[in-house]
C-alpha cells in the first residue's frame, strides 16, 4: 500500500516533525485496520455470494409464474453479486477473487442461457399449433 507522502499539499509550506509523526502513527493504524478488514470482507462476500446465486435459484423458479417480479429478483441478483465481487477483490486474496469471479461467471452464464439462449418449450408448442390452426 502506498504512503502518503511526507509533503503534502500545503501551498508549498513543509509539514513539521510533529505533523510527520502523526501522519506515521495514522499510516501505522490505517495499515493495521485493512488488514483486520480483509477477513470481514472476504466474509461478507462469501454471504452475498450465496444470495445472490440463491436469487438466481429464486427467479429462475417463478420465471413463468411472475415474470416482473422474477426479472426483478434477477437484477438483484445480478447487482449483489457485482457487489460481492468488489467485497472480494478487497478481501486482498487473490486464490479467493478467482474463485469469486468463478462463481459470478457461472451463475451469469447459466441465468443468461436460461432466459435468453435456451428456447421455452411450452412457447414453441403454443407457436406451432397456432402456426398449424391457422
Amino acid at each position: 500500500m502506498p504512503k502518503w507522502p511526507t509533503v503534502l499539499d500545503t501551498g508549498g509550506k513543509q509539514l513539521t516533525d510533529a505533523q510527520i509523526k502523526i501522519q506515521q502513527a495514522y499510516d501505522v493504524k490505517m495499515d493495521a485496520y485493512n488488514e483486520k478488514m480483509k477477513p470481514y470482507n472476504r466474509n461478507v462476500s462469501i454471504a452475498v455470494l450465496v444470495g445472490a446465486v440463491s436469487l438466481a435459484a429464486i427467479s429462475l423458479l417463478f420465471e413463468k409464474k411472475m415474470k416482473v417480479i422474477a426479472d426483478g429478483v434477477m437484477f438483484g441478483a445480478v447487482f449483489s453479486l457485482i457487489y460481492g465481487l468488489g467485497r472480494g477483490f478487497a478481501s486482498g486474496d487473490d486464490k479467493y477473487s478467482f474463485i469469486a469471479v468463478s462463481i459470478a461467471l457461472v451463475v451469469v452464464l447459466a441465468l443468461g442461457y436460461h432466459r435468453f439462449v435456451h428456447p421455452d418449450k411450452k412457447a414453441e408448442i403454443q407457436a406451432e399449433k397456432h402456426l398449424i390452426n391457422t
